[in-house]
């Protein structure tokens, strides 16, 4: 398959268009996700190809448009829910929690929620404290729900394709920042499976941890470092459930310092649970406590220095790395 370079938003597009085609019980939903095209242009030229009766704009009633989607995934289709804001899922949670997550457990296995909900989220253009937050951390918690956070075009397009494909309810989240950037993605049929984590750089000295748009500051850390002789391996995720642990006790083993990078605050993050992973399962292949980098524990700030300042940026990434490559030397 030969490869062109996509735009992430392109690339989620491209997912949307070939599954619809492969089959009729996949539609979408959202506000302004029809005439419009979505306000990241996701879904452009699809209600012209597809029809309105499976490109449907909605009124804005998140829990209206949640709740629709979870009934009709029950009914044996296959929906894709569009809230604009991650911050706005808040209002659907009853229908996200207690029932996509629950339902083939209540139903002794028998029953089935092949729902995706696809939003956005984290900083950018000052938006504030309601459109900003990073709230993987609530979904990751509970049980029945996948988590993915794609952060270049050619793994949004080969995980959103799998999504579309599972029998389970998908947290799909996008990044506000990431729309716009570019990759390489194959021409031709492709998908990336959950649960498989991407070496985006390899390295011996550091493993950095980072997912969704921590991807392209850490990988710029990553340069960063080596123009100083210190080799980082940039480890991504790409998927948060299910998580490749495997992959990341691997790493840990090869360079014995891990610094894990999130967007979100820090209290009660997935970033600790990595962290308490690795102090678990591979004690005894650290030469340096875990590092966290994370969001401040405070909403986001309007003000867009103070909004920079909330969230880890690549120099913050960098001090980290040195610490732990050091933390034996201070002991």
């Amino acid at each position: 398959m030969a490869d062109r370079e996509l735009m992430y938003r392109e690339a989620l597009r491209e997912a949307l268009f070939e599954e619809m085609e492969l089959n009729d019980e996949v539609f979408i939903i959202g506000e302004g996700i029809a005439e419009r095209g979505g306000s990241y242009k996701v879904t452009e030229g699809l209600l012209a190809k597809f029809g309105a009766l499976r490109v449907r704009d909605t009124p804005i009633s998140e829990a209206s448009m949640i709740g629709v989607g979870v009934g009709a995934a029950i009914a044996h289709a296959r929906p894709v829910v569009e809230i604009l804001y991650i911050d706005f899922a808040m209002l659907g949670m009853d229908q996200i929690v207690n029932q996509a997550a629950k339902f083939r457990l209540m139903t002794g296995g028998e029953g089935r929620v092949p729902f995706v909900l696809r939003t956005q989220g984290g900083t950018g253009g000052g938006v504030a404290a309601q459109h900003s937050q990073s709230l993987e951390a609530l979904f990751y918690h509970i049980p029945g729900l996948r988590v993915v956070m794609p952060s270049t075009p050619y793994d949004a397009k080969g995980l959103l394709k799998y999504a579309l494909r599972q029998p389970d309810p998908v947290m799909f989240l996008e990044h506000k920042h990431l729309y716009m950037t570019k990759g390489m993605v194959p021409e031709g049929e492709f998908v990336i499976e959950f649960g498989k984590a991407d070496i985006k750089r390899e390295g011996s000295d550091v493993t950095l941890i980072a997912w969704s748009n921590m991807v392209p500051r850490t990988l710029e850390a990553a340069e960063a470092l080596a123009e100083e002789g210190i080799s980082a391996e940039v480890l991504d995720p790409r998927t948060l459930v299910p998580l490749d642990k495997d992959a990341i006790l691997a790493s840990v083993a090869k360079t014995n310092r891990v610094v894990i990078v999130q967007e979100a605050v820090r209290r009660g993050g997935v970033a600790s649970d990595i962290a308490s992973i690795i102090q678990q399962e591979a004690f005894y292949d650290l030469d340096a406590p875990v590092e966290i980098v994370a969001g401040m524990n405070t909403p986001i700030p309007f003000n867009l220095e103070l909004e920079k300042a909330s969230v880890p940026q690549t120099a913050d990434i960098v001090a980290a790395a040195k610490s732990v490559l050091h933390a034996d030397k201070a002991a």
